[in-house]
């Protein structure tokens, strides 16, 4: 299968291109990304077909739905990299809250977000892919909180590529951000940039789409390409979880195959509800997409109204940093899926230039038919926590978005997916206080007073970060990216 750009061609590349050079050069005509040239129709046959399969043969093989061209050994060593999260045999495990609510717990990875489970796949095929070339590669990432520890943690060490990733100071949790500033190895540095997520995603989008900058690093034989979610190779491995959790479902005799559930999606990016607009289209039978927001509760406004205005708003720091994003960039391929390149093109021009769009009443129809949203303000969010750890279960801030959505957006009467981004260890000060009241208290002594609580162990990869040495320690201004890169080149 070949992908094609969302914003249409402009003369200067191929109109189609291979999966592998989809990943490698992320960024196509005009400023668009790269979306799948037709999305594979497997049906519930496929389904009943892997009712009884392992995750690793059910990712393979929706893969191999979407031809792309990797070798088999490379794509068995990448999902083998499933073995090292906490269950082998089931890394994402999915947990009955309610009678009607399921949590598809996607953090048990290295890095403890659920970032891991695209990232620790994509980065070997990546790396393998510059290794077959003889290529060396640049790769960007610029993080909210989750995608950078995972890039870091992915890349490091491996041969042909070098990591730079950008942060926004004093935006992500201390445990995300000990995470970043304490990796070591040479072929990785991070920049803590003075502002917010959409300064270090706009960076990165302009120095991807940048003719020079790409030159500049062509002249020392480098590459370029992207960790975050612009990178259809974070996508296709998305997808994967979501008719995995599904099929968790029937295992457990909570729904039959066939019967339709809703998927709800703690969403910035909005990489992960795409993973499973993705699988609707594949095979999931799905009601609807509940999207859930914070503060910046842009896809609200998009969702409810059509519009999407960012004239009058900035980012908004919460409990849920991971969420602080205003441009989410997967919403342009749902745009270019459901409306066209033309008008993809034209809408992102306007967001781009505007800095905002409003869609038709028959597009605005079109989008409501498959997504529902709302969102949830940080003392609503400690309210969730609060309440759902007495009825025996312990989430972050982010995942408690959900639960504004479940109670607001269903309008059946249906099983609930909710996908759970990031254990609760990486925002231990926010549910601490959601628990107690307490107030300033540092992650350590939060962890610590939780773990008690709950009576469970902090991750060891969690507990000896505060022990290693800070190794990455650049704070600069969002004007010296770019000098900075090329420093570290």
């Amino acid at each position: 299968m070949n992908f094609i750009e969302t914003r249409g061609n402009d003369g200067q590349r191929p109109a189609e291109v291979s999966f592998s050079e989809a990943i490698l050069s992320p960024i196509s005509s005009f400023g668009g990304i790269y979306s799948p040239q037709s999305i594979p129709d497997l049906g519930l046959t496929f389904l009943s077909k892997h009712l009884n399969s392992s995750y690793k043969v059910l990712a393979k093989e929706i893969l191999a739905a979407f031809e792309i061209d990797i070798d088999s050994d490379i794509i068995d060593e990448a999902l083998n990299l499933y073995d090292k999260f906490d269950d082998p045999d089931n890394p994402v495990p999915v947990i009955k809250v309610h009678d009607d609510l399921y949590v598809s717990e996607l953090y048990h990875g290295p890095t403890r977000a659920f970032k891991d489970m695209a990232l620790q796949p994509f980065g070997l095929v990546l790396s393998s892919l510059a290794q077959k070339r003889n290529e060396n590669y640049l790769i960007l990432a610029a993080t909210s909180g989750d995608t950078g520890p995972a890039a870091l943690e992915t890349f490091k060490n491996r041969s042909n590529v070098k990591v730079v990733c950008m942060y926004p100071d004093g935006g992500t949790s201390d445990v995300q951000r000990l995470q970043m500033v304490t990796e070591d190895a040479d072929n990785l540095k991070v920049l803590g940039v003075i502002g917010d997520f959409d300064d270090t995603q706009s960076a990165l989008k302009h120095l991807l789409g940048s003719d020079r900058f790409k030159q500049t690093l062509k002249n020392k034989n480098v590459q370029l390409s992207a960790a975050n979610s612009v990178n259809f190779g974070r996508i296709i491995f998305q997808i994967i979880y979501h008719i995995h959790s599904y099929l968790e479902l029937v295992r457990q005799d909570a729904i039959e195959i066939g019967e339709k559930v809703y998927l709800n999606v703690p969403s910035g990016n909005f990489g992960n509800a795409l993973g499973g607009y993705y699988a609707m289209k594949m095979c999931l039978p799905v009601e609807k997409i509940l999207i859930a927001s914070n503060n910046n509760n842009i896809l609200t406004q998009l969702i409810n109204q059509g519009r999407y205005d960012l004239r009058e708003m900035a980012v908004t720091p919460t409990t849920s940093p991971a969420m602080d994003i205003l441009k989410s960039s997967n919403i342009e391929r749902i745009l270019f899926d459901m409306f066209g390149a033309t008008r993809t093109r034209e809408l992102m021009q306007q967001l781009d230039n505007d800095h905002h769009y409003q869609l038709t009443d028959s597009e605005l129809r079109s989008i409501q038919n498959i997504f529902s949203a709302d969102f949830c303000n940080d003392d609503e969010g400690k309210d969730f926590i609060k309440a759902t750890f007495e009825n025996g279960y312990l989430m972050d801030p982010h995942t408690a978005t959900c639960f504004k959505a479940y109670n607001t957006c269903r309008e059946k009467n249906l099983k609930t997916i909710v996908y759970s981004t990031a254990e609760w260890t990486k925002f231990s000060p926010v549910i601490n206080n959601a628990l107690t009241g307490e107030s300033g208290v540092q992650d350590q002594q939060a962890l610590k007073a939780i773990a008690e609580t709950a009576h469970i162990e902090i991750p060891a990869m969690i507990d000896g970060l505060f022990e290693k040495a800070i190794t990455q320690n650049t704070i600069i201004e969002k004007d010296r990216i770019e000098t900075e890169i090329l420093n570290f080149i």
